[in-house]
């Protein structure tokens, strides 16, 4: 499986930044709202924000989180403020709420259902709590999803993680993601950590779920991009392009549009 080639970090820094301060500008907002959960995606994208020179607020919505993953996010959020006078951060605890919530729905005897929606309860309850500090301070939600997440795999919650006013990283892939990390002089602890979605209150990281690592699944969505089926490969990368391309036919659902029954005249 080979890597794509190394991008171009200052243009596409340049290029993003000015992408979203030109929108936010024309949205006429104050600013933007990110998520921190301790993973490189986050601190990419809320350090694209911070060069706009707007209003950026930080969030951290801790549930039941690794101490790991919030140390990592704290160490970030400290770095940018250092940084950048126009950052900002605020800590929403939401362990009770989902607690509460818990308590307030029915079980059931399928863990494997059960674990899945409370991980994804997790998301959209983050979700919510960003848009309520993105409405009494006038700020967009910014998203931090990558390109394979986003539209490989669709490995992100929807209306969770994937309710947001705008994606500034989306159109690049998690390799693009670290080396643009590494430009901005994201924390170390950040770019050395195996990538986590946090929902589940354990260690599992995504390649646990996803069953093939990030590089590995760029390879897939190329090939699959260049026209290439299962029976092209063998071995490993046969395997991996099989998962690529089931995770990307069950998720269908979050990449595409919202059917819209259409009454005919």
């Amino acid at each position: 499986m080979q890597k794509k080639n190394t991008i171009d970090a200052e243009k596409i820094n340049e290029h993003i930044v000015n992408w979203l301060k030109t929108y936010a500008l024309n949205a006429k907002v104050n600013g933007f709202v990110v998520g921190i959960s301790g993973g490189v995606d986050s601190a990419v994208t809320s350090t694209l924000c911070a060069q706009t020179g707007l209003k950026v607020l930080c969030v951290e919505m801790p549930i039941h989180q690794d101490p790991k993953q919030v140390s990592r996010g704290r160490e970030h959020i400290e770095k940018l403020k250092n940084r950048f006078a126009n950052v900002s951060n605020a800590i929403a605890d939401l362990t009770s709420t989902f607690e509460t919530f818990k308590s307030s729905v029915d079980e059931t005897d399928d863990l494997a259902k059960l674990n899945l929606s409370l991980a994804n309860t997790r998301a959209r309850l983050r979700m919510t709590t960003l848009y309520y500090f993105a409405g009494i301070q006038g700020l967009l939600v910014a998203g931090t999803g990558n390109k394979v997440e986003d539209f490989g795999v669709g490995f992100f919650t929807k209306y969770g993680d994937g309710g947001v006013d705008l994606s500034p990283i989306a159109d690049l892939m998690k390799s693009d993601v670290y080396a643009l990390g590494k430009y901005l002089e994201i924390p170390e602890s950040i770019l050395n950590a195996a990538p986590t979605d946090g929902l589940f209150g354990d260690d599992r990281t995504d390649e646990d779920q996803l069953g093939a690592s990030y590089d590995e699944l760029e390879w897939a969505m190329l090939a699959d991009e260049e026209g290439k089926t299962a029976t092209d490969f063998s071995g490993r990368e046969k395997i991996v392009f099989e998962i690529y391309k089931k995770l990307n036919t069950l998720n269908q659902h979050k990449m595409n549009p919202i059917p819209v029954c259409e009454i005919p005249k």
